[in-house]
C-alpha cells in the first residue's frame, strides 16, 4: 500500500524523526563517553576513541540527510561506520575478554558491561534500527524528501543536535590531540601535559 502525498506526508516524517532520535541518542551515548572522561579522568584507550570516530560518523551520515535531503548514500555512509564500530568494538572485547596484565577492561563498567561491549550492542541498535526502518518504510520515493524544511519544529532540533554533535567532534578532537599529541596514543597519561 502506497501513501499519497499530501499536505502531510507520514513515512517522510516518521523518517525524519526516528534520525533525529537517533541522532539524539548517539550524542547522549558520546556525552556519556566524555563525561567519563573529564569528570571522573577516564582517559580512553586508543579502540575506545576509534570506536568514538565510528559513532561520530554514524552521527555524520545523519546529518548529511538533515542538511542536504534523505538519500540512501547518506544512510550508507552511517551503515558503513556502524559496522566499523562493531569490527572495532568486537576486536576490542575479544583482546580484553580474558583480564591478563596490560590488557584488562579500561574504565569503569556502566550497568555491569565496559564500553567495548556496549559498542557491541550499540552497533547491533543501530543495525538493526535502520533495518526495520527500511523494512516499515521501505524504499519508495516518498523517503528521500525532506520533512526537516517542511516541518520548522523538527528543522531547528536537527539543527540543534548536529552542532551540538559538532562540537562534541572538536572537543574531542581537541582532547585527544592534548592525549597523543603527535605520536600513539596511550592511556597511561596525557603525552602533551608531562
Amino acid at each position: 500500500m502506497r501513501l499519497e502525498r499530501g499536505p502531510f506526508d507520514l513515512p517522510v516524517f516518521l523518517n525524519a524523526v526516528f534520525l533525529l532520535l537517533m541522532l539524539a541518542v548517539i550524542a547522549g551515548i558520546l556525552s556519556a563517553a566524555m563525561t567519563l572522561q573529564y569528570v571522573y579522568g577516564e582517559l580512553p584507550c586508543p579502540l575506545c576513541l576509534l570506536e568514538r570516530v565510528a559513532l561520530f560518523g554514524v552521527a555524520f551520515g545523519i546529518i548529511l540527510n538533515f542538511r542536504h535531503g534523505f538519500s540512501y548514500r547518506n544512510t550508507g555512509v552511517s551503515l558503513l561506520f556502524a559496522i566499523f564500530l562493531l569490527v572495532v568494538s568486537v576486536r576490542q572485547s575479544l583482546l580484553d575478554i580474558y583480564p591478563r596484565p596490560g590488557h584488562a577492561y579500561i574504565g569503569s563498567a556502566v550497568f555491569g558491561l565496559h564500553m567495548p561491549v556496549w559498542s557491541i550492542l550499540i552497533a547491533l541498535a543501530i543495525l538493526t534500527a535502520y533495518s526495520v526502518k527500511l523494512i516499515v518504510l521501505g524504499n519508495d520515493d516518498h523517503v528521500g524528501k525532506s520533512a526537516i524544511s517542511e516541518t520548522p519544529v523538527l528543522s531547528r532540533i536537527a539543527g540543534a543536535l548536529s552542532l551540538y554533535v559538532i562540537a562534541l567532534v572538536a572537543i574531542n578532537f581537541v582532547s585527544v590531540f592534548v592525549q597523543c599529541g603527535f605520536g600513539e596514543c596511550h592511556t597511561d597519561g596525557y603525552a602533551l601535559l608531562k
